[in-house]
């Protein structure tokens, strides 16, 4: 059986993580069975560690290439203790952010450069690239309203950023778009929660019929 590598993508607030959710808990027991959800940076002990230590508010003085690398090496563990052995055992793994995170955020909203990110992350991954991409798309002013309103008591060090830093981001994420229409499939987020569920599960249906079918 062949595991798939779905990721999700997107500016926060866009909903990514409570469109899956709802998803998720729309499958029978059978159709969950084959699938794992993680999130980078994240999913296993260490990269939870360098987690915490990208988005602390305290860490206002990190070099915007130290993120940058600690990122990649967050990235690097997840894929070695999680991905994949996943894709070895045939899931459907589902994870909230991937390489076009820190192409977006760093190479661009960083300004350190889209193809000096994508290097640094062809080393850290060894090319392992996903089979789909689910961009989720707003205005920034959408996204900072959102978390503003949502999650005034979990604002983190990159929350802080100005809106520009954002705009950057999404017009890296609209590139990437064009410039792999077939990986990256982009998604109305500013639109009601419903809608976009809706959306995400037809888009799905397409590439996963062996899941939504």
């Amino acid at each position: 059986m062949e595991g798939k590598f779905v990721t999700l993508e997107g500016l926060d607030g866009s909903g990514k993580t409570t469109v899956l959710r709802k998803l998720i808990e729309t499958l029978n027991e059978q159709q969950r069975h084959r699938i794992v959800v993680t999130r980078e940076p994240g999913g296993n002990q260490i990269a939870e560690k360098i987690r915490q230590l990208l988005l602390d508010s305290n860490s206002l003085k990190m070099d915007s290439r130290t993120e940058a690398l600690l990122y990649a090496a967050a990235r690097r563990q997840h894929l070695v203790e999680n991905v994949l052995p996943a894709l070895a055992a045939g899931k459907i793994i589902f994870c909230d952010r991937y390489v076009d995170s820190s192409i977006a955020y760093q190479g661009a909203g960083r300004q350190l450069g889209e193809t000096a990110i994508a290097e640094l992350n062809q080393f850290a991954t060894a090319g392992l690239q996903a089979d789909l991409t689910l961009y989720f798309d707003l205005p920034p002013q959408v996204g900072l309203q959102r978390i503003n309103h949502f999650r005034q008591d979990q604002i983190n060090r990159l929350d802080q950023e100005k809106i520009d830093f954002y705009q950057r981001v999404r017009a890296s994420y609209l590139r990437l778009v064009a410039e792999e229409p077939k990986r990256v499939i982009k998604i109305n987020a500013a639109t009601a929660l419903v809608n976009v569920v809706e959306q995400t599960r037809q888009i799905l249906k397409e590439h996963l019929p062996e899941l939504l079918g």
